[in-house]
């Protein structure tokens, strides 16, 4: 995803060709930080990359989508601080089944922790790995579902939905957070001048505190610039603020296309900045689509139509097209106004051959 993307805090970065397993980054420059969708073959990411993970988010736990749990652990492990993990139901037994695959008995005290989280219809259970004990499972906590929001910082949000993939399978939108933004036209209406006092009110904003806030700023009376006291600084912020939205992504993966499907859908993902969506097989092969409830081209279109983003990226065609995979791109249909973004066939590296490896010294 070369193309500039209007986003003011996120970088979303695809880390798969067409026929990849999806894995999909999404760094929060101010943060130095990111989260991470979905968990297949991630062998090829930077461990930098893995490392600034603050939270994984599971759509459901095939193979092709949670396979990369094991290199994820290997690289955070020993990380002091504790990752959250967001799918669906079942998923703390499967984290936990892994985890007792191995032995700890060497755990250190700054050992990272792997907090999983469970979400259901209308619930959320919280299990905790914690890895200064050997990643020994602590009972669940429950907490009740408000929203569909799972996560979140000052930067972003993430909420899901359950889809239908003949298991819960949830699909994501992950929206950045309203920004610190003034419309000059506003201001001067107002009859304010700038100065220190928008850093100031910028300063309020960023550390959540405008509420109650006095902020001296600079007022217009007739030819004088005059010092006045705003008593509130919500109330200031309120009436100056620029309306520019925040940028979304939805990340759709591994879905049957039924009318159930197509409803949650639209409540999520209507009208997101950037749409990943999957695409597994092409019209001519419907049939296939609907046995294997995945998503063929003509979904697909229809998809793009109906929730209209400003960027759609296709991911995870089916291996069975590996010599005819560019046929992908002209089934497919993007509405006016809607940019069709490309990814090449594949971006992880191929295994290697036994006479690629380097010999030894010493070797004849």
């Amino acid at each position: 995803m070369s193309r500039r993307l209007p986003f003011r805090y996120l970088e979303p970065v695809f880390f798969s060709g067409l026929l990849d397993d999806p894995v999909l980054s999404v760094y929060v420059r101010p943060l130095g930080r990111g989260i991470l969708m979905d968990c297949g073959r991630i062998h090829h990411l930077a461990k930098r990359v893995l490392k600034s993970t603050s939270a994984l988010f599971i759509t459901h736990a095939h193979m092709d989508h949670f396979m990369g749990i094991d290199t994820f652990l290997r690289t955070l492990h020993v990380s002091p601080r504790t990752t959250d993990i967001y799918g669906p139901p079942g998923l703390a037994d499967k984290m936990g089944a892994k985890l007792s695959g191995y032995d700890w008995n060497l755990a250190e005290p700054y050992w990272g922790s792997f907090r999983v989280h469970e979400v259901f219809a209308h619930r959320i259970a919280t299990t905790l790995f914690s890895g200064p004990d050997g990643f020994a499972r602590h009972c669940p906590a429950e907490q009740a579902r408000r929203d569909r929001v799972l996560y979140s910082n000052r930067f972003l949000q993430v909420e899901a939905e359950t889809c239908d993939h003949r298991i819960p399978s949830l699909i994501y939108r992950i929206s950045e957070l309203p920004s610190f933004q003034v419309d000059d036209g506003r201001i001067e209406a107002a009859g304010l001048v700038k100065g220190e006092w928008l850093r100031i009110l910028r300063r309020l904003f960023a550390h959540g505190g405008m509420e109650g806030e006095a902020v001296t700023v600079l007022h217009r009376r007739g030819d004088e610039v005059v010092e006045e006291r705003a008593e509130d600084a919500a109330r200031l912020y309120g009436s100056i603020r620029g309306e520019r939205p925040g940028a979304s992504i939805g990340y759709v993966t591994d879905i049957g296309f039924s009318d159930e499907n197509l409803e949650k859908l639209t409540a999520l993902l209507k009208g997101v900045t950037l749409l990943v969506c999957e695409c597994s097989f092409l019209e001519a092969d419907r049939d296939k689509a609907r046995v294997s409830s995945h998503l063929c081209t003509g979904d697909v279109n229809f998809l793009v139509e109906m929730l209209r983003p400003a960027f759609f990226l296709p991911m995870h065609l089916s291996k069975s097209y590996i010599h005819t995979w560019e046929r992908l791109y002209e089934e497919l249909e993007a509405p006016p106004g809607v940019t069709l973004l490309r990814l090449p066939k594949l971006v992880t590296p191929r295994p290697l051959l036994p006479c690629e490896v380097p010999k030894a010294k010493g070797s004849p």
